[in-house]
């Protein structure tokens, strides 16, 4: 969709290079992508700069600079990373991968020249009502896989595929676009989890840890399909560990689409990588039914955890050693001796805490209480749950100082304080659209107050990443001041 009314974009009009800014085509958490026209070869292109707003600000002089002196390595390593992305994807001449046919530094800032294409986006087509069926599908589908297998073969993953970044040609021919959360697989030493969408992003993808390879892209493909054959977005992949909607939801399209494509779908969306395909290659075969005998056994035993009654319990794994033999019983009174020696080694265990506990200087803890953390008020009694603003900032997280905190993305305390992020997002988003308007906020004083500058993005509502942003800058100026 082209605009011209994003705050952070350069002045319409305006000339980078050769090229004439003309509209805002869209805007995402490392930047912003124009509709620019070449003045030398008198035809379109998409520029894409790269702008995380959680670390710079536009000069007005139109330049970037980080917000603040200890986030400029931060920028600085993240803008080598574009362009080293961009020259990755400048060497792809694959026709269903967006081709970068070049890339320059500018305003203290990089961008990448791509190819314009005409036609809309998968999300564009889902919102009016328009269906693909099983053929349709896998006419959009399976080019795609081809070109991210292409991907993956050079150690690269997209990390944010989800239907507005599957572009559908007038030709209807598709390509992937937006790479901008685009990131090496193998030697990452920063965090990889800056960007995601929850609902396709998978378990791995919310850890700085998390184990991401190409399983990881096939679970947010997999999420596409789910898209389209339920007709609403996949579950985020935290809630399903503690209540997992997925399989009977996606067992409704059962009859819509062949058996083989919907196990195969199931298969790719398990939670736990080591249970999903390996491979964009190994899932395109059971994608059209032909998988291998070991892709089958995989498929079937990724959704046997969907019958509700299993009539037998799951045998243990062939690589899980087998337990030694059980020693024969022994008699009555050796087994009424072993029983005295172990009350006995209990008995020296209880006395030897007991002396402890009285030697500890100021100790004024019952020994029956030791595994109390804090005294409780005998007189009070808890109050009810009640849904906090998502910005009370007293449920925040301090265990330590906060100059021994690290509160990057990636750290301990910061993968905390996302995970509580994302609780009151889900608990503010009242018609779960995984998005926060006005309407939704009013009850929040201090959300409400902010939505301006929490909408970085300016399209009139709180993204959960935007939300994100907002609470852990909140919490670094908070530590700052203490």
């Amino acid at each position: 969709m082209i605009s011209d009314s994003y705050r952070n974009a350069l002045p319409l009009q305006s000339m980078l290079q050769e090229y004439r800014l003309e509209a805002v085509l869209g805007a995402g958490g490392f930047g912003l992508t124009y509709l620019g026209r070449d003045t030398h070869l008198e035809k379109h292109v998409a520029i894409k700069e790269y702008l995380p707003t959680d670390l710079v600000v536009r000069a007005l002089d139109g330049s970037v600079v980080p917000i603040t002196g200890e986030l400029q390595r931060e920028y600085q390593w993240g803008l080598e990373r574009f362009i080293l992305e961009a020259r990755t994807l400048a060497k792809f001449s694959h026709p269903h991968i967006v081709r970068v046919s070049r890339f320059f530094q500018a305003n203290g800032t990089g961008y990448m020249v791509m190819d314009y294409e005409k036609g809309e986006s998968l999300h564009q087509m889902l919102k009016r009502s328009v269906k693909p069926d099983e053929a349709r599908l896998k006419g959009i589908l399976m080019p795609l896989l081809d070109g991210l297998q292409a991907v993956h073969a050079t150690g690269f993953l997209h990390r944010d595929i989800k239907p507005s970044n599957i572009f559908v040609r007038e030709s209807g021919s598709p390509v992937l676009i937006d790479f901008g959360a685009a990131r090496h697989a193998i030697g990452a030493t920063r965090s990889l989890t800056s960007v995601l969408t929850p609902g396709y992003a998978p378990l791995e993808q919310y850890s700085s840890d998390g184990n991401q390879g190409p399983w990881s892209d096939i679970y947010a493909m997999a999420g596409v399909i789910y898209r389209v054959l339920v007709d609403e977005n996949p579950p985020d992949a935290v809630s399903r560990m503690k209540i997992d909607t997925l399989p009977a939801k996606l067992a409704r399209a059962r009859g819509r689409v062949s058996e083989p494509f919907l196990r195969a779908v199931e298969w790719a969306l398990a939670l736990d990588e080591k249970q999903r395909p390996q491979s964009v290659q190994d899932w395109g075969r059971a994608l059209e039914g032909r998988s291998t005998a070991s892709s089958t056994i995989r498929v079937a035993a990724q959704s046997a955890p969907t019958v509700v009654s299993a009539p037998t319990p799951p045998k243990p794994p062939p690589s899980q050693p087998s337990r030694p033999p059980a020693r024969s019983a022994p008699g009555k009174f050796g087994s009424a001796w072993r029983w005295v020696g172990i009350a006995a080694v209990l008995l020296v265990v209880v006395l030897a805490f007991n002396a402890w506990n009285r030697q500890r200087p100021g100790q004024t803890v019952a020994p029956g209480d030791v595994a109390t953390t804090k005294a409780q008020p005998s007189t009070s009694r808890p109050k009810p749950a009640t849904v906090q603003s998502p910005f009370d900032q007293r449920d925040v997280p301090r265990e330590r100082p906060a100059r021994d905190r690290d509160d990057r993305p990636g750290a301990a305390d910061g993968d905390e304080l996302k995970r509580k992020a994302l609780q009151q997002f889900r608990a503010a988003d009242i018609n779960d659209d995984r998005y926060l308007d006005r309407s939704e906020v009013s009850r929040f004083p201090i959300l409400a107050k902010e939505f301006q500058r929490i909408d970085a993005d300016g399209d009139g509502r709180i993204s959960a990443e935007e939300f994100w942003r907002f609470r852990r800058l909140q919490t670094q100026q908070r530590f700052r001041k203490n």
